[in-house]
């Protein structure tokens, strides 16, 4: 069994400029060819990681990977679907290979699976195919990325997991099966958390609420001004996130700066979850 690394609590004590360096770090990315996963990887890459971008699309995983090249980071691309049985096993060997031990695994892919009760989703109307579309991206494609980032990483390792503030409480405004995969992800980063601390390694979740900018729907970046109120009526700031607004937190969650936070669930929602009624 690895021993609990003793020296990150002293390198972020040297000062702010070491506090989110991530010059040392391989991080792989899943579901980073869009949305939220891409700025993470950007973010990630700015800091001075070597950063792995992982996706369905290998024409859009290429793209991000190219403009993080651009931008004078350092990035590599793998198309793979975290829902198919062993995939992620696969492109986990492959990573260690040719790109270097992960030291870093962010499970940030997922699919929203329908509509709400509130259009066309009722539980009486959900289909079967819907259902297990999302149990096996978001729940099964998570459990397998999480395992096998327990298998390559090492003491002083980190693990990020995209979660929702859906996983939180009731929301109306997303489908059965998003607020279930999102609930069950977040005791399995705590249970995770606490396997994986005796060897050093860190495990927590971030619970964004409605951000623009993501592919989370009908795999479209935009929104309707109609949905944005919507939306924006459910936040007491009053508007919905956008993606600059993500990466910090993504970015203190695998730093130094949050060397002694493991099994925590930081939510980043505008102060949807401090409401405790409809209006305010």
């Amino acid at each position: 069994m690895d021993s609990p690394d003793t020296t990150i609590g002293t390198a972020a004590s040297a000062g702010p400029s070491t506090l989110f360096d991530l010059s040392a770090d391989v991080v792989v990315v899943t579901g980073a060819s869009s949305g939220i996963g891409q700025a993470a990887a950007e973010i990630y890459a700015a800091a001075g990681a070597t950063v792995v971008v992982l996706g369905r699309s290998e024409e859009r995983v290429a793209d991000v990977a190219a403009g993080i090249v651009s931008a004078g980071g350092k990035a590599h691309g793998y198309a793979v679907d975290v829902a198919a049985r062993g995939a992620v096993d696969g492109v986990f060997e492959r990573i260690t290979a040719e790109v270097g031990r992960p030291t870093v695994v962010v499970a940030n892919a997922g699919i929203s699976g329908g509509a709400s009760y509130l259009g066309d989703g009722r539980i009486a109307d959900y289909t079967d195919a819907e259902w297990d579309d999302v149990i096996a991206t978001n729940l099964t494609g998570t459990f397998e990325t999480l395992r096998a980032a327990s298998r390559v990483l090492e003491s002083g390792g980190r693990i990020l997991v995209t979660a929702s503030t859906a996983g939180l409480r009731t929301d109306p405004m997303v489908s059965y099966a998003y607020v279930t995969t999102k609930a069950a992800i977040l005791n399995l980063v705590r249970q995770l958390a606490l396997e994986l601390a005796p060897r050093g390694i860190r495990v927590n979740a971030i619970a964004p609420g409605p951000f623009k900018g993501t592919r989370i729907g009908d795999g479209k970046t935009e929104i309707t001004p109609e949905a944005e109120a919507m939306w924006a009526g459910t936040i007491p700031l009053a508007r919905m996130g956008t993606m600059a607004e993500i990466q910090g937190p993504m970015l203190f969650l695998i730093a130094p700066a949050s060397s002694f936070v493991t099994g925590a669930v930081l939510a980043v929602d505008g102060g949807a979850l401090s409401l405790s009624h409809t209006g305010f």
